[in-house]
């Protein structure tokens, strides 16, 4: 049976008690805090220390109920999101969050002044069980130098509750509900690219894009508006560019992305070589619907991009069904199925993160049914309340839906890792929270690479493949788009037909001729990240998580079980380092082109053998 989440250790519901009194609490303490800091004036180094104290405690309260508030009203309403009380509670809790964000912007004013006045290295002196705070301090001052008077900032945040928040909504509404005449949903519709039917895979995307196309005015709207909204506020808050934001909360240098991103654009002959071997392979064994022609070096459909493969050598059919049934990829899981597979790959690596999964299976913190009003997608929450997680999949029974799993079980288990600290400690940044979920995927895979042989490690290897393509291909894909969109917004107004164009062109730069002429110039309608006020450039993130994951994974088969407690105390210390620091003390120098390089490297070994594979196999 696949599972639904249980959220009674969290809140029975929006009537509950315990809700009511949070909200109450999370309020009072709202207002609490706005009239102290308001009331704050100029301090010495006594009444500072004892300000600075007693206000960070109420501030970890703050983000304690917010981060809870807020992440409970997110899971209720990605189950269904034409719920009318659901997205009430959204509204409200968004207003309570507009205000807890002018106290942080009071807040930060105060240790700008106090940092201008030299009071933190009394501090810090005076009290040095607080060094740990000190990079955060360090952010929330620099954050302040970007940020609008607090009147303007109050009503930004107003305005956003009916401008870049309702178009997010809209965009996330509109995808949700989306069914074709047969009633079959958009995001089912979407799983169809994994099917091993050639025929569906085709006529499901050509579907999709169909009903993309009805519906793209409204989506290059919301993406118009929303964008749009992000340029204005950005020059207000004395952003050069959006990117420019990204980095900034990402943790990360220019130099640093700069060496991810030269890395990857050099790596894209050898990933549009895979595209085309795949491309190959389905021809072959006629397991594609494509209409171009066949040639030597064709790209790949779009629609064909997570096709599973046929082995060349499977000429009966009743061997084949044998096959399929017995193979780690085509066979169809149960859900059961997935949650042992899972544990046994996590306590491969260590009993810590194969006991913490076994928790999060046993105590029902996955939401995995397919159904009508649910977001597409999967993701991870996490809640201070009772330290736990509750991760949302859509899970229909194939190898990728186990990947997706312990993917997002990955981030649960980095937030285990921080139990015990303080709230203000869970803002890591998505480049190191895309780490811990994509080295808990490369212990599934590469561990199912080893221990399988013949067309099945093949297989497994294609998929891994598959996989770092979306993640560095794609990536590069997405951003090249965004960074476009950004660029042409500033002059003017963006409709749908400028939104195809700027992804057509994003994906020739990208894929090339990996791909064939049968694309997908709608994809800037289909990713929600695109459509978040506060999530611009949601790309790079993973390209790093992807390559900083494999460097720790060579450093596990270096160490052994001796590296599990490094890596563990390494997810501890992700809330208060920058990205640099934090690497440069598991060993790595990642301003260096050379180090993603190195990443890269176990893909492009990958495609090796998967084109030797193809030319005995192929004949």
């Amino acid at each position: 049976m696949i599972p639904e989440w249980d959220l009674q250790t969290l809140y029975k519901n929006l009537e509950c008690e315990e809700y009511k009194n949070d909200i109450e609490e999370y309020k009072s303490l709202i207002e609490q805090l706005n009239n102290e800091l308001t009331a704050a004036a100029s301090f010495d180094n006594n009444s500072f220390n004892t300000f600075l104290k007693t206000t960070l405690s109420k501030i970890e309260k703050l983000e304690y109920l917010s981060k809870t508030l807020e992440a409970f009203a997110y899971i209720i309403y990605s189950t269904d999101t034409t719920n009318t009380k659901y997205l009430n509670n959204i509204s409200f809790i968004d207003e309570l969050s507009n205000r807890k964000n002018q106290i942080e912007i009071k807040f930060s004013k105060i240790l700008y002044t106090a940092n201008n006045q030299n009071l933190f290295e009394a501090f810090y002196k005076e009290n040095p069980e607080y060094t740990e705070y000190k990079f955060i301090l360090e952010e929330k001052i620099k954050s302040y130098s970007h940020q609008m008077s607090e009147s303007e900032e109050l009503l930004a945040g107003d305005l956003q509750k009916t401008g870049g928040s309702s178009w997010d909504r809209l965009h996330e509404q509109l995808i949700s509900n989306l069914k074709d005449e047969n009633g079959k949903t958009f995001n089912e519709l979407r799983n169809d690219a994994f099917s091993a039917d050639p025929l569906l895979r085709k006529k499901s995307y050509e579907k999709e894009i169909e009903l993309l196309k009805q519906n793209e005015i409204s989506f290059a709207a919301c993406l118009n508006n929303l964008k749009g909204e992000t340029i204005t506020l950005n020059k207000r808050r004395s952003w050069d560019t959006a990117l420019e934001r990204a980095l900034f909360s990402n943790r990360l240098s220019k130099e640093t992305l700069d060496a991810l991103i030269s890395a990857i654009e050099d790596s894209l002959p050898s990933f549009r070589e895979y595209l085309k071997l795949k491309a190959k392979i389905l021809h072959y064994t006629k397991s594609t619907a494509s209409t171009d022609l066949y040639k030597e070096n064709q790209g790949l459909a779009f629609y064909d991009l997570f096709a599973p493969l046929k082995n060349p050598a499977e000429t009966n059919e009743n061997e084949s069904s044998l096959k399929k049934e017995k193979s780690l990829l085509t066979k169809e899981w149960t859900f059961e199925e997935a949650k042992e597979y899972i544990l046994k790959e996590y306590n491969s690596f260590s009993t810590q993160m194969g006991d913490f999964a076994k928790k999060a299976f046993e105590n029902n913190w996955i939401d995995a049914k397919v159904h009508e009003g649910k977001v597409g997608g999967a993701y991870d929450e996490d809640f201070p309340k009772n330290h736990e997680s509750r991760i949302l999949t859509n899970f229909t029974g194939t190898f990728s839906d186990i990947i997706t799993l312990a993917h997002e079980l990955g981030h649960a288990f980095h937030f285990s890792c921080m139990k015990n600290k303080s709230p203000l400690f869970f803002n890591y940044p998505m480049t190191l929270a895309e780490t811990a979920s994509t080295f808990a995927e490369t212990i599934v895979k590469q561990d199912a690479i080893k221990t399988c042989e013949g067309f099945d490690k093949i297989t497994l290897i294609e998929l891994d493949l598959q996989d770092t393509c979306q993640v560095l291909v794609d990536i590069l894909c997405r951003f090249y788009f965004e960074q476009s969109v950004f660029e042409q917004r500033e002059n003017g107004e963006l409709n749908a037909k400028d939104f195809c164009s700027l992804m057509k062109a994003a994906q020739e730069k990208t894929y090339g001729d990996g791909l064939s002429s049968e694309k997908h110039e709608y994809m800037w309608a289909v990713k929600s990240h695109y459509y978040s006020t506060d999530l611009d450039f949601y790309n790079f993130p993973y390209a790093f998580g992807q390559l900083f994951a494999v460097s720790l994974y060579q450093k596990f088969k270096a160490e052994g079980k001796a590296f599990t407690e490094k890596y563990s105390a390494l997810l501890s210390e992700t809330g208060n380092l920058s990205c640099e620091e934090l690497c440069k003390r598991a060993g790595f120098d990642i301003t260096t082109k050379d180090f993603w390089q190195n990443g890269i490297e176990l893909y492009k070994e990958e495609i090796q053998i998967l084109k030797k594979w193809t030319e005995e196999n192929l004949k």
